[in-house]
């Protein structure tokens, strides 16, 4: 490693780092020669998703379910939580551990924070917000969220998280920045975890049937990971610290319909759209204003939809023909 990178190495730990963006996150920071430690439950995140770094002189792993609470033996610059299941099936399976990981598993990584002296990001999300009666969506706008229902696990369990996040900054505790995070897809995203542009790719992979729930003409803004990873990265470096949410996302916006008709174009052996019920309290219409993250962080996405889509299918295609791959390999030892 050369002098200016050991100069500027800091020791980072990436909570939920073995998931889709925090696998991207640690393989940024590795990049830019931080020693990384990633810690991660496997509850959704996935060993695959970091075995290309487990060789890494600068990574290491530690299995830990955050709502416990921990410490660790060497000395931390910053701190990433981005430890929470973030699709609805995933979240809604186990509502009360939604819930503790949002609130307890928080609260144990701002003590941890505390006591290294470290700089916290918190990945909130664009789920604050609800089914908004605002469009675009400002940090200042507070949201429309019902508060007893099948999503306020995730929902109320973020709005909650971000409440501790500012408590601990206004007391002076820590130096904490929250990013509200809105959808976001690309490579490394599992196949099952129930979000829209996974579902639409694998279907259409498969040649079937590609589901739009509603009419398709509720909206939604995708970010491609890479871009998410950018801003995530320059909201830890700002200096000094802006004390209001930021908004990381892409604004802009199309329709289910229009990105199922997208996914089609580009995978010829997709089946037809159908269409199923809306699923309860989901968004009607969702985009990031993001003003704030341009002018503090001098970020904005850079991948169109239809470049993300095409590495996105890429991805889901190789590690379809990996997993056909193994399959074979298995039947034929039997």
């Amino acid at each position: 490693m050369d002098a200016i990178n050991t100069k500027a190495q800091k020791r980072v730990l990436v909570a939920g780092g073995a998931g889709f963006i925090g696998s991207h996150l640690c393989e940024a920071l590795l990049a830019e020669g931080h020693r990384v430690i990633c810690l991660d439950s496997f509850l959704t995140g996935q060993p695959a998703n970091v075995a290309p770094l487990e060789n890494h002189p600068g990574f290491t792993f530690l299995r830990h379910d955050i709502c416990d609470p921990l410490a660790i033996g060497e000395p931390l610059d910053e701190i990433y939580n981005l430890a929470c299941a973030a699709s609805p099936p995933r979240y809604q399976a186990d509502p009360v551990h939604t819930m503790l990981t949002s609130v307890q598993g928080t609260h144990n990584l701002l003590e941890l924070a505390c006591r290294h002296d470290a700089r916290f990001v918190q990945a909130s999300t664009s789920e604050v917000y609800g089914d908004p009666e605002v469009h675009p969506q400002p940090e200042d706008y507070r949201g429309s969220v019902n508060c007893t229902g099948p999503r306020a696990c995730y929902d109320e369990g973020k709005r909650a998280a971000e409440a501790l996040c500012f408590d601990y900054l206004r007391l002076g505790r820590a130096d904490v920045r929250v990013a509200r995070i809105f959808n976001t897809y690309g490579p490394r995203m599992r196949p099952d975890d129930g979000r829209i542009v996974s579902n639409l790719v694998n279907q259409a992979l498969k040649g079937a049937p590609l589901t739009v729930y509603g009419t398709g003409e509720q909206t939604r803004s995708f970010c491609y990971v890479t871009d998410m990873v950018k801003g995530l990265m320059a909201l830890m470096a700002l200096a000094p610290n802006p004390k209001v949410p930021v908004n990381l996302g892409n604004p802009g916006e199309f329709t289910v319909g229009e990105l199922a008709a997208m996914v089609r174009r580009l995978v010829p052996s997709a089946g037809r759209i159908v269409y199923q019920p809306l699923p309860q309290d989901d968004p009607q219409r969702r985009r990031p204003d993001i003003a704030r993250a341009q002018a503090l962080l001098g970020w904005q996405p850079r991948v169109a939809l239809a470049q993300g889509l095409e590495e996105t299918i890429a991805w889901f295609r190789d590690a379809g023909a990996r997993q056909e791959r193994r399959s074979r390999k298995r039947r034929e030892t039997v």
